[in-house]
């Protein structure tokens, strides 16, 4: 095989959309951690949460791959922010790129769904790093609130689903 789907997840909402597109692709999903060497993949598929500005094990999982076998890595971002804000797809995009390699940067692309969050679930370190960001934002004046900010105040503390796997109908398309 010259395509896997290497995926990092904290809660499962990435791992949920890891194992559908997998089965979709008729491929396996693989966590990060256990993705073994990488070096021999033509193709790579990454689906990462986003947590603290970065992608779950990408930096990681990049690490174990040949840059001269590699051809094509798609990452694909899961997380709160919404995918169509394109302030938020700047941000998302140029976090990821640092933890890419500069070898490999021309041969990827980004592609973003929403994920979800269930405050209950959280680690104690991630609930005290939401706690800061929504005190935080909280702080903003409302015209200085965008919308993302605005969703985090709203949603803080409660649990929140925006997984749909219909999105991943134009993602097999586009990762054909």
């Amino acid at each position: 095989m010259d395509t896997i789907i290497i995926y990092g997840s904290c809660y499962g909402t990435t791992k949920i959309y890891a194992e559908a597109l997998a089965e979709r692709m008729g491929l396996h999903a693989v966590p990060y951690d256990r993705a073994g060497n990488l070096g021999g993949y033509q193709k790579i598929i990454y689906l990462g949460g986003l947590y603290a500005g970065g992608v779950k094990g990408l930096a990681k999982a990049v690490k174990k791959v040949d840059p001269t076998v590699c051809r094509r890595l798609a990452v694909i971002t899961v997380g709160l922010a919404d995918p169509e804000d394109e302030k938020n797809v700047r941000n998302i995009r140029t976090s990821a790129g640092k933890q890419i390699p500069k070898a490999m940067r021309e041969k990827t692309e980004f592609y973003h769904l929403r994920g979800g969050i269930d405050y209950a679930r959280l680690n104690f370190m991630h609930r005290i790093m939401m706690k800061l960001l929504y005190d935080q934002v909280k702080k903003k004046p409302l015209e200085d609130q965008d919308a993302e900010t605005r969703a985090m105040i709203e949603t803080y503390g409660k649990k929140v689903d925006f997984v749909d796997l219909g999105r991943l109908d134009d993602l097999v398309k586009a990762l054909g």
